[in-house]
């Protein structure tokens, strides 16, 4: 058995490489006959029967170039207008902008004149209060109605938005009863809390950002804004109130605003921070005006003779 010589062993021919796009049979011949059989069969029926490719009567052809002509007057035209026309709105746009410009510099000029106008009346209205018996009830009556300015020991407080405040995502619990989707924002309702937490706690005078308020003063909001007698307020709101310092912060702070206040910081994360002050100045409110009270005429005339 050694001696018998062995068979090499047969090899099978080689196959042919199988296409690449093998396994995209479907997209293949959808690439390959991209054209429906029938569709493809009507057109080559209309080439062969002539009524297919480009005109080949001569009236077929002149109003084929009549047509791409009037095409290209049009676009001609409207391209002329419209480099004609581009000066004309280019200076009526500069002309608006002037015309803004130069009205917001009489309606600047216009506000200067409102705030000396009443800075002159509140003027003549102190002097009245001081005019009329120069008596201590006349400093505490011009005193309470914002009419001077005052100073002495108080409070600072200042009131911020939560530093992720503008966020409001998904998972965030809203104050439902606001309907606010923010709830990291300082509201004008806060801030109207805070200011009557203020009073109720034996605050004598308090200012917003430097904006005296008085008994006719109005904190409302426009958008996210707040208005404070229909003057925007920008954060963080320093509020500063004239009162018994150490006193007036621990009744503010135990009062329901105060706890209301409270709850905001821990729960909305709105940033707040409460001082005593030696002394703080608050401003005279810009103008009192006065529409239904009326002098008493007995007390007018016991304070005359």
């Amino acid at each position: 058995m050694c001696g018998m010589p062995q068979q090499p062993p047969v090899r099978s021919s080689p196959t042919r490489p199988s296409r690449p796009d093998a396994s995209m049979s479907l997209i293949t011949n959808v690439m390959d006959h991209s054209l429906d059989d029938g569709y493809a069969e009507a057109a080559a029926r209309r080439k062969t029967q002539g009524e297919g490719g480009l005109p080949k009567t001569l009236r077929a052809k002149l109003g084929l170039a009549a047509g791409l002509v009037l095409a290209a007057l049009v676009v001609t035209l409207g391209a002329a207008q419209a480099r004609v026309a581009a000066p004309v709105v280019a200076k009526e746009r500069q002309e608006l902008i002037d015309r803004i410009d130069t009205e917001t510099s009489a309606a600047d000029r216009l506000e200067g004149s409102v705030d000396k106008l009443r800075d002159e009346v509140g003027a003549r209205q102190r002097a009245a209060l001081r005019s009329s018996g120069g008596s201590a009830e006349a400093d505490l009556v011009g005193l309470l109605s914002g009419a001077t300015p005052v100073h002495g020991p108080g409070v600072r407080l200042v009131v911020n938005d939560a530093k992720e405040a503008g966020g409001g995502g998904e998972g965030s619990n809203p104050r439902e009863t606001s309907g606010f989707s923010d709830t990291g924002r300082v509201r004008d309702r806060d801030m109207q809390r805070v200011v009557n937490g203020l009073w109720a706690s034996g605050a004598e005078a308090v200012s917003i950002n430097g904006q005296r308020l008085t008994a006719l003063s109005a904190i409302r909001a426009a958008g996210d804004a707040i208005l404070v007698d229909n003057k925007p307020l920008v954060p963080p709101y320093t509020v500063l109130a004239v009162g018994d310092g150490r006193k007036l912060s621990t009744r503010f702070q135990d009062s329901p605003d105060g706890l209301y206040l409270h709850a905001l910081r821990e729960n909305y994360g709105v940033r707040a921070t409460i001082s005593t002050e030696g002394d703080v100045r608050l401003p005279a409110a810009p103008s009192v005006i006065v529409r239904t009270a009326q002098p008493h005429a007995d007390t007018t005339e016991k304070g005359t003779s």
